[in-house]
């Protein structure tokens, strides 16, 4: 029983060998040869002049996630064209196929209409 469990395991320790060995290896062998230039924590000729850790605006995450979201259903759309030729040669679903992916179609619409109407797509 544990002789189909080996592959497995190998694939497990080969992963975190390729993970870890890298960064030993490049932690031993490079050189290190710190300096107050090089130790510094901005290397573009001037002082940082706002906290790194600043407050983004709303709008900045709800665009970046109503492009997530569009992005992945567009997505979908990609197995239903690769089958496009199979669907309109089969009488039986060529009319199912069609509506189906005009509400799929639809429904994105409304979405991004929806998102548009609210002015999650202003940007100031």
């Amino acid at each position: 029983m544990m002789e189909n469990y080996f592959p497995i395991l190998m694939f497990v320790l080969v992963g975190v060998a390729v993970g870890i060995l890298p960064i030993t290896l490049g932690f031993l062998l490079a050189p290190n040869r710190p300096d107050p230039e090089k130790l510094s924590p901005y290397e573009c000729g001037f002082e940082a002049f706002e906290d790194a850790r600043m407050k983004y605006d709303v709008r900045y995450y709800l665009i970046a996630i109503l492009f997530i979201l569009f992005d992945l259903e567009i997505a979908f759309l990609f197995p239903w064209a690769t089958i496009f030729k199979d669907i309109v040669a089969s009488e039986s679903i060529k009319l199912f196929g069609f509506i189906e992916m005009l509400v799929f179609v639809g429904i994105l619409v409304v979405g991004y209409a929806y998102a548009w109407a609210k002015g999650a797509l202003e940007w100031e």
